[in-house]
């Protein structure tokens, strides 16, 4: 099967209302082209998973300076002064989620789990409304996992099959996004031949990968 499609066939498939996933850290290893062309098309109503809003300028961002969504699954806003702005007004749903608990919310998803049992939280705000569970005299908050419709990544290399290497640190939250979404879309800097990558330097596998963009 032919992954490969163009940046417009790639949008056919991201839909108002989806809870879409993207990987980067401030904007690090985001797919740039693919956030760029979901504002051009003009996507509402998404409920976005990530690390941070980045900058009002670059990655996500964009997505909440142009209002292209209605909430944010994240662990901190304050690099984007219009998330903060946006969240104070109500015009942007905010849930708030430690940054290691973020990463392993996603991570259940992607490993079929039901949920992870985490100290962090215990005793501030971040334990309401959820459950308390003790285990050998110890308090645990269940975690429930986090699965996206579509997940937005970025690979440095990346070939025909899908299979993807990223570079140094825009590696962050790639890897665990294209685990856990349905349908998941990657943005290739350099697309090559299958073979080109070396085995034992593929990070995300091709099984998990369904559209790739160059």
């Amino acid at each position: 099967m032919n992954k490969i499609k163009t940046l417009d066939q790639a949008l056919d498939y991201i839909k108002d209302g989806m809870t879409i996933a993207v990987g980067g850290f401030l904007g690090v290893g985001t797919p740039e082209k693919l956030i760029d062309a979901v504002v051009a098309k003009g996507v509402k109503n998404i409920t976005l998973i990530c690390n941070d809003t980045a900058f009002p300028d670059k990655g996500v961002g964009k997505w909440v300076v142009n209002k292209n969504v209605s909430k944010v699954i994240i662990s901190h806003i304050g690099t984007n002064p219009e998330s903060g702005r946006q969240m104070n007004a109500g015009e942007l749903e905010v849930e708030l989620v430690p940054q290691g608990t973020l990463a392993e919310r996603v991570r259940a998803a992607g490993a079929g789990l039901g949920g992870v049992l985490t100290p962090t939280g215990i005793g501030t705000i971040v334990e309401q409304g959820k459950q308390k569970l003790t285990i050998e005299g110890k308090d645990y908050l269940l975690e429930l996992p986090l699965k996206a419709d579509v997940a937005l990544i970025k690979g440095s290399i990346v070939d025909k099959k899908g299979n993807a290497y990223y570079n140094k640190s825009t590696r962050n939250f790639n890897t665990l996004m294209a685990t856990a979404a349905d349908l998941v879309i990657i943005e290739a800097e350099k697309l090559v031949e299958v073979g080109e990558i070396d085995p034992t330097d593929v990070m995300t596998p091709s099984i998990f990968v369904d559209v790739i963009v160059e």
